[in-house]
């Protein structure tokens, strides 16, 4: 199954959904690659949250120090001059809430998928990589002068879900973690 374009239109969906709501502000939609996982090296604000199930992966929101500022001064109606608890709150929120869109998506194409909580990273020169060799679907996103990356990658993970049955015969599905 080719999921590229299923993941380019949750991903731009969801975004410019979670911008428009939380934020009152409409976010272009700009470039989309397809990466191998090797990133260059970053300055700014980075935000990782996992997904599981029979298809398992990483979300990802990153953005410049300026940008992180400014979605959380807009989120929060308040000042932020500079990175700090609150911003990457913020961005770990803004994060969340795109991934978590995202999953809703792709659980009616990949089954029950579940969502850990973000970790944002901050700094300067850094780089990221997440384990296994699969590739990421990024799409680059602008808000007037400022650039916002999403990416998401998500593979088979050769863990099956098991059916149980309750009394009453109602079915749920449990991953075998």
């Amino acid at each position: 199954m080719n999921l590229q374009p299923i993941l380019v239109e949750s991903l731009s969906q969801a975004t410019a959904q979670v911008f428009s709501t939380m934020l009152g502000v409409e976010v272009v939609r700009g470039e989309v690659t397809a990466e191998d996982g090797r990133q260059e090296a970053n300055d700014g604000v980075v935000s990782f949250i996992g997904l599981a199930g029979e298809w398992a992966g990483t979300g990802s929101v990153s953005c410049s120090p300026v940008l992180a500022c400014r979605i959380c001064a807009t989120m929060l109606m308040c000042e932020a001059p500079a990175v700090n608890e609150e911003v990457l709150d913020a961005v770990a929120e803004l994060t969340n809430m795109i991934i978590g869109s995202v999953k809703t998506d792709m659980e009616t194409h990949l089954g029950p998928l579940g969502l850990s909580i973000p970790t944002v990273v901050f700094g300067r020169n850094f780089r990221t990589k997440s384990a296994g060799s699969s590739e990421w679907t990024v799409v680059k996103f602008h808000w007037e002068d400022e650039t916002l990356q999403v990416r998401i990658c998500l593979a088979p993970s050769g863990r099956s879900p098991h059916v149980m049955l309750h009394s009453g015969g109602t079915q749920t599905c449990a991953l075998d973690v």
